[in-house]
């Protein structure tokens, strides 16, 4: 509704030290039921509103939380947060727009190494690689927005619709569908969260 009338960019930021930590995974089968929908309404919530959207990311974004970022159109990252997809550690796996946004913000490599490795991608690393488009504060997220403000709307309109026309909400393949299904309501998934608990390393077996 406010993108509808007389805003013209939103900056959105996380409370306290963290941007996002994720879902809840107390619950795996549950989030694995309503976490892929409710992710893709709230992307394309954002997606629709005609109007810029820059994250302030304030600190960490993990799992969920990098999802979260990368639906913003223009971020700004603080010194100390990162981004991870911590997926292979609890036998998860990572919906296809996540995984097509993502290696078009950091790169095949990089996405490779923060879905197979849990690999960090720090402050530094994410402006090189264009998920941060600059580092700094919310302050300097809120003199960002401000300055694109008196841009033309019309203009910025059609280059956020073209920019995010890039085939990110194509149906994933029946396989890549049946796989995502596999990991979600495997054993592995009951096993991360069991060893989480007893505070000791999983036994994946890949069931």
């Amino acid at each position: 509704k406010a993108a509808a009338d007389d805003v013209r960019v939103i900056v959105l930021t996380g409370q306290g030290h963290v941007f996002s930590s994720g879902a809840d995974l107390t619950d795996p089968s549950g989030v694995a039921e309503e976490l892929p929908d409710k992710a893709k309404a709230l992307n394309l919530a954002i997606d629709s509103a005609p109007i810029p959207v820059i994250g302030a990311i304030n600190g960490p974004a993990i799992g969920a939380g990098v999802i979260l970022a990368m639906i913003c159109d223009l971020r700004v990252v603080a010194p100390e947060a990162y981004f991870q997809f911590p997926v292979a550690k609890y036998g998860l796996a990572l919906d296809n727009w996540s995984i097509r946004r993502l290696t078009s913000l950091v790169g095949a490599g990089r996405a490779r190494g923060m879905l197979m490795a849990a690999e960090r991608l720090t402050a530094e690393v994410a402006l090189q690689t264009g998920m941060a488009n600059r580092i700094g504060t919310l302050a300097d997220a809120q003199a960002w927005a401000a300055e694109i403000a008196g841009f033309a709307p019309l203009a910025l309109q059609h280059a956020k619709r073209v920019l995010n026309d890039d085939g990110a909400y194509d149906d994933p393949r029946p396989e890549h569908q049946r796989l995502f299904d596999q990991a979600w309501s495997s054993q592995d998934v009951i096993e991360a969260q069991v060893a989480r608990i007893e505070k000791r390393p999983p036994r994946f077996q890949g069931a």
